[in-house]
């Protein structure tokens, strides 16, 4: 199957790939450790730096766009430095970002992390702040979204719901995707940190171990409710595949047709960082099935990709070349 896995890949280069979701702005304020404070027994940061990185949906994009895809960024951004500076690190990028509609009565969605080190010392995360406006859309932005999306569906390979809780994908919204989706034939996939149950007639049902408990009820899975999960996340949305992450144990994947297969990690000894794998996973999967690979050989070039991130600090995309290494070294996996 490896050489089918290179040729997948090559396959996935250009495939026009829409993401409707939650666009989050991570930004690093950056500071070296000067003295304790005289007003508090706080430390004194010396600003060294201020960095914004896409995080949530924007991760996604990200993802899309590095191994190849052509991506269609749909969300909503406030009139601010972090929507604007998202705006232009995903343009850089190749990314279409005519979806991106910004509204004035929000901010974008941001979480900002003070970092604090130096020379000598470890850089460490200080504190976390957030910013996040959680009314729901109002008329006007939620029906310029529609109408951006149900235009362009037509045009694209497959469309991707990164439902990360925030107010972008709203009912209204969720509902016009898969029913366009399913009007032109359109795979598309869903990765829902909170309400996945909604998600009825999606193609695909992306979830890692905690969020696919928390869908049947439970606080967290084992072999046995692992199995029960899948199947019935897949039996009630009547999708056609749903992939549960597992960490280090890897992937399993549930089909449609009762298959169920699990997918060993590449390599469990190098992982450094599991954060934003799951935006991987889901980059690298819609790419695959909009290439026209099986729900299994997708999920398995999945793996591969997140076995490349998990190696790197960070939240961290990959890139086709890596993938193909990774796909060429391992005779095992899949």
């Amino acid at each position: 199957m490896r050489q089918g896995l290179l040729q997948i890949v090559n396959a996935m280069q250009s495939k026009k790939i829409m993401l409707i979701g939650d666009l989050i702005a991570d930004v690093y304020l950056e500071g070296s450790t000067s003295r304790i404070s005289r007003e508090a027994p706080v430390l004194i940061l010396e600003h060294t730096a201020e960095n914004v990185v896409p995080g949530g949906a924007a991760n996604a994009v990200h993802n899309i766009s590095t191994l190849g895809g052509n991506v269609y960024a749909v969300g909503v951004v406030g009139n601010d430095f972090p929507g604007k500076e998202l705006a232009r690190i995903l343009g850089a990028k190749g990314v279409v970002t005519a979806g991106l509609i910004q509204d004035v009565s929000r901010p974008t969605i941001t979480k900002t992390r003070v970092m604090a080190g130096g020379q000598a010392t470890v850089r460490q995360q200080v504190v976390r702040i957030d910013r996040e406006k959680k009314d729901p859309l109002t008329p006007e932005i939620e029906s310029r979204m529609l109408e951006y999306i149900v235009e362009l569906i037509p045009q694209m390979d497959a469309v991707v719901l990164s439902d990360y809780g925030g107010a972008t994908v709203s009912p209204a919204v969720l509902q016009a995707v898969i029913k366009t989706c399913r009007i032109h034939d359109k795979p598309s996939i869903v990765d829902s940190r909170y309400k996945v149950m909604e998600y009825k007639d999606v193609t695909i049902v992306k979830q890692n171990e905690s969020e696919a408990a928390a869908a049947i009820g439970l606080k967290q899975l084992d072999e046995k409710t692992l199995q029960k999960a899948g199947v019935t996340i897949l039996n009630q949305l009547n999708a056609e595949a749903v992939l549960i992450t597992q960490g280090p144990d890897g992937m399993t994947l549930f089909e449609k047709s009762g298959k169920v297969t699990h997918i060993p990690v590449t390599n469990v000894s190098e992982v450094y960082d599991v954060t934003g794998a799951g935006d991987t996973v889901v980059a690298a999967m819609i790419l695959a099935v909009a290439s026209g690979a099986s729900y299994l050989d997708a999920a398995c070039i999945a793996n591969f990709a997140a076995g490349i991130v998990v190696r790197k600090p960070g939240t961290a995309t990959a890139g086709p070349n890596e993938l193909q290494e990774a796909i060429g070294g391992h005779y095992e996996i899949c």
